[in-house]
């Protein structure tokens, strides 16, 4: 997709994911995303998308790093409840519980009784979510191998983005069979008609990024609320120019000067 099509659409959209963050706040509702995928899926990106221009103190991103150590599942199930979204806030996981169904069972961080009793439990876990009145969402970004590589070769070319290789993700390219079969056994175990999982196709990430927003969008009930805007009326008096009695500002960048 080419990115003057792309920016218009996600404009279109923006407009609505704002107006999403108002009616949770208004109404008290708690929204909770969960975004799921292999390396370089591009979670961040549509992340960001979502996040960009709702009011940050209502939209979060919660991105745990590896626990401390091995947890068994209601302790670690306990560690993401932590941070769930209070009334009027929206979470959004890159990553999330779904970690030791992934990266921790193929990578042996867990045991693979952890990993099965894990299973076990989330859909119950999740269930208990929704019934206190939580909007659960949950997405799998899918990415091809191929698609993959190339990304990988393209964090390592860019000085700004090879801070995301780890080598848990070089040891993960060997790995992308055993991958898809954990991300069935997960799928298969916690699809659950309180808690459904969407696979959204993200080898085009622009049109994967547009895809999931407005899925988003249109699961979320009736949003329409009045947007109660401020009215600003003409200053009385002259503005007044900003001055400062005790530490002076830096100046302002010089512009640099056109040669003859």
């Amino acid at each position: 997709m080419k990115s003057k099509k792309y920016d218009r659409k996600l404009a279109e959209l923006d407009v609505e994911l704002v107006q999403m963050a108002h009616w949770a706040k208004v109404t008290d509702q708690r929204i909770l995303i969960v975004i799921e995928g292999r390396d370089t899926a591009g979670k961040s990106g549509v992340i960001d998308a979502i996040h960009e221009h709702i009011n940050p103190r209502d939209c979060h991103i919660v991105a745990f790093g590896k626990p401390p150590r091995a947890l068994g599942t209601q302790a670690y199930l306990k560690r993401y409840a932590t941070r769930l979204p209070a009334p009027g806030e929206i979470m959004l996981f890159d990553r999330s519980w779904y970690n030791r169904a992934g990266v921790e069972r193929v990578m042996g961080f867990c045991t693979e009784k952890q990993a099965t009793d894990f299973l076990a439990a989330v859909p119950a876990f999740e269930k208990g979510l929704v019934d206190d009145g939580i909007l659960l969402f949950k997405y799998w970004l899918c990415c091809d191998q191929e698609e993959q590589e190339s990304r990988f070769a393209e964090r390592l070319a860019d000085p700004l983005r090879q801070w995301k290789l780890t080598p848990i993700d070089l040891a993960a390219r060997q790995h992308y069979d055993d991958y898809t079969k954990a991300r069935e056994a997960m799928l298969k175990a916690t699809h659950t008609p309180h808690a459904p999982w969407t696979l959204v196709d993200f080898n085009d990430q622009k049109r994967g990024r547009l895809t999931l927003i407005r899925n988003l969008l249109h699961c979320m009930p009736d949003m329409r609320i009045d947007l109660e805007l401020p009215i600003f009326a003409e200053l009385k008096n002259p503005p007044l120019k900003e001055r400062y009695a005790s530490i002076e500002p830096l100046p302002a960048w010089p512009r640099s000067k056109k040669k003859n």
